[in-house]
């Protein structure tokens, strides 16, 4: 046999070389033809708010507020017509956590000064660490802080008030009364200065840049008025439509006004510029902003009516960057949350991390929490399973890494016995076979495109395949040197 030695060598070689080489492809890239591939990630569920608490410790809330220092929540209150017995009306101070009531202003003074029980339907402003001024009808400013039973209060003169904001100094409020902006003492509620427009009855006041935005919906224009001259500067087209309108509110980060139209949020820059629109299916009644996060918060309102297409009683709370109205969250589901019994409103914690949203409808305020997903669970197929690899078993004798380098009959990685000094747990496979068999339990399934969960079990059968390979060109250099015509090495 020693002429043949050349070709008995070239032909285990090349058979020990194609096992090898199959173990080491199928190591290196996991078992099957088609090459790995990532396995696609499952679409996260998005961020979104989810209702951590529902108060009723309010009576029917018209209008909120989240004191900016004291951090109570201000609630401007109504009557519930379904509790005949009781008056709800008032201003309330709850803690914003569980709607627990910290204090009740319930004597508020009337047109003549008569103390009494009155609905508070606007919320104006915060005063200096803790407190609100709010309006009340017909004509009635009032101020109070936590603690306070009876509010400080007087009537300005003229007609109804409509709205009420933050005044342009200490001890003033501006309030408008149909097409009239007016700036008015708080204490004595008498007029400093007034301007009167050509339609209108709502603003938003932005303070940093000293305009107020007066809105007409009638007319469908919007008014730039400058504070300091109580004047108007600038005059806006609004989008024609049937005239319902919603809301008017400034975003103080940016001085971007935001108007609620009809079905829609249209929205303009402190220039007048307009920037852009929402629009959805219901009706836009009330937004806020979060200069931490640069984010705005619009309450949308079922019309409530059976009637109407789209109409399904429930209203909704979309949120949006601020700049490019670009939507941030999922639309949160304002279940029963409709327009028919009055106008929602909304407060939002700083970081934007909670949301209080009313319903006059069914006299409830609805806190709500931000809700992040969890991050998806690992892909199986790029994290290895935190059982031993099988193709990482000890070497058998006359082998290196398991691969085989030589004749003679290939001995399976699955027979070796684990090495001396081996870190397998107890009960663990190692190479594939041997030591305790695994607990009982279902078999998790196999992941897809090549995982090295099924990289072990591809292995031990090309390794069996390798010494089938081996010994069958064992038989083939012995059959060739027995054929007829063989006359000696070629």
């Amino acid at each position: 046999m020693k002429p043949h030695a050349p070709r008995v060598t070239g032909a285990l070689v090349f058979t020990t070389a194609t096992a090898a080489a199959l173990i080491v492809a199928v190591t290196a890239g996991g078992a099957g033809a088609e090459p790995a591939e990532p396995s696609p990630q499952a679409a996260p569920g998005g961020v979104t708010y989810r209702e951590a608490g529902r108060f009723t410790t309010a009576g029917k809330p018209r209008d909120l507020l989240l004191h900016p220092e004291s951090k109570n929540l201000y609630v401007g209150s109504d009557d519930l017509a379904d509790t005949a017995d009781v008056n709800e009306g008032g201003l309330y101070v709850l803690n914003p956590g569980d709607g627990s009531v910290r204090s009740t202003v319930t004597r508020i003074p009337g047109p003549t000064g008569t103390l009494g029980r009155r609905a508070v339907t606007r919320i104006g402003a915060a005063l200096p660490g803790d407190g609100v001024v709010f309006g009340y009808p017909l004509r009635g400013i009032g101020t109070a802080r936590t603690g306070d039973e009876t509010a400080a209060g007087a009537w300005v003169a003229g007609a109804t008030v409509t709205d009420i904001g933050p005044g342009t100094g200490p001890g003033t409020a501006l309030v408008a009364q149909g097409p009239v902006l007016a700036e008015v003492d708080l204490a004595t509620a008498a007029v400093r200065r007034s301007l009167t427009l050509e339609g209108g009855d709502s603003f938003a006041v932005d303070a940093a840049r000293k305009t107020v935005w007066f809105t007409d919906f009638a007319n469908r224009r919007l008014y730039k008025v400058d504070t300091e001259r109580l004047a108007v500067v600038a005059t806006v087209e609004l989008p024609a439509g049937e005239g319902f309108g919603g809301f008017t509110e400034v975003d103080p980060q940016t001085g971007a006004v935001w108007v609620g139209l009809d079905n829609s949020v249209v929205v303009y820059a402190a220039t007048g510029t307009r920037l852009g629109a929402l629009s959805g299916k219901d009706l836009p009644r009330a937004a806020r902003f979060d200069s931490a996060t640069g984010q705005a918060f619009v309450v949308w309102q079922d019309a409530g009516d059976p009637s109407l297409p789209g109409s399904d009683n429930d209203g909704t709370l979309t949120v949006h960057r601020s700049v490019d109205l670009t939507e941030l969250v999922r639309p949160v589901v304002l279940p029963g949350n409709h327009v028919q019994l009055g106008v929602a409103s909304l407060a939002v914690q700083p970081g934007a991390e909670v949301v209080l949203v009313s319903s006059p409808a069914q006299g409830t305020i609805t806190r709500l929490e931000r809700f992040v997903p969890p991050e998806p669970s690992p892909d199986p197929s790029s994290h290895p399973s935190p059982s031993p690899d099988p193709s990482a078993s000890a070497p058998s004798p006359g082998s290196s890494a398991g691969t085989p380098t030589g004749p003679g009959p290939a001995t399976s990685p699955a027979a070796s016995p684990a090495p001396a000094g081996s870190t397998a747990a107890p009960g663990a496979v190692v190479g594939g076979t041997g030591g305790k068999p695994p607990a009982a339990g279902a078999a998790p399934a196999p992941a897809p495109h090549g995982s090295l969960a099924s990289t072990g079990t591809t292995v031990l059968s090309l390794a069996g395949t390798a010494a089938a390979l081996t010994l069958a060109g064992w038989a083939l250099i012995r059959f060739r040197g027995g054929r007829p015509g063989r006359t000696g090495p070629g």
